[in-house]
Parts: C-alpha cells; structure tokens; sequence
C-alpha cells in the first residue's frame, strides 16, 4: 500500500490552473470554447500581437488544456475537453460576481 499526503492527489488541478492563471490565457479558452480557431482569428479578435498569442497557445498545449491540427497551411487549436470551457466560465462568473 501506498501512503500518500492529502493534497498529492491534486497536483494535477494545480498545473491546470496555473496553466489558466493568465488573463489573456482565460481570453484564448473562451474564444476556443465557442469552437475552434486558428492563431490570426484568436489576434484579430482579443487585439494580442500574434506572437504573444502563440506564446500562450504553448503553454496551453503544454499543459494539455488545447491541441492544434493542421488545417490547410495554418493549425486550427480547439479545447482538449469542454470541462475546461467550463471551469473559465465559472471563474469568469464568479469574478463578476465578487465586484
């Protein structure tokens, strides 16, 4: 049997919310949570410079919250799973809920 602390178990929850701890970050999920998009739709709509977006889209592919696939000559990302969606739109709710 293994012994483990209480809290190992949730290391993972905290990689996925450090992943999110971004603003622009919670931005990109929301965007992709209405459906998939490629780096130029997700720059024109938040008003991030292109580089910045994708440096963001890296971190959330690191962190297994996004995945591109390529389409064309440009890679369209989408959320790994609508839970993630989810959780953005309830902390986004509860954030406005708090002012």
């Amino acid at each position: 049997m293994t012994t483990t602390n209480g809290y190992e178990g949730y290391e993972g929850a905290g990689e996925l919310l450090r992943a999110l701890s971004a603003p622009l970050r919670v931005a990109i999920v929301t965007e992709l949570a209405a459906g998939e998009r490629c780096v130029h739709e997700l720059v024109d709509k938040l008003g991030a410079a292109q580089p910045l977006v994708s440096q963001h889209l890296r971190v959330l592919r690191g962190a297994g919250v996004v995945h591109g696939s390529r389409r064309g000559r440009e890679i369209a990302y989408a959320l790994v799973d609508e839970h993630i969606a989810h959780i953005v739109a309830d902390a986004i709710s509860h954030a406005r809920e708090a002012k």
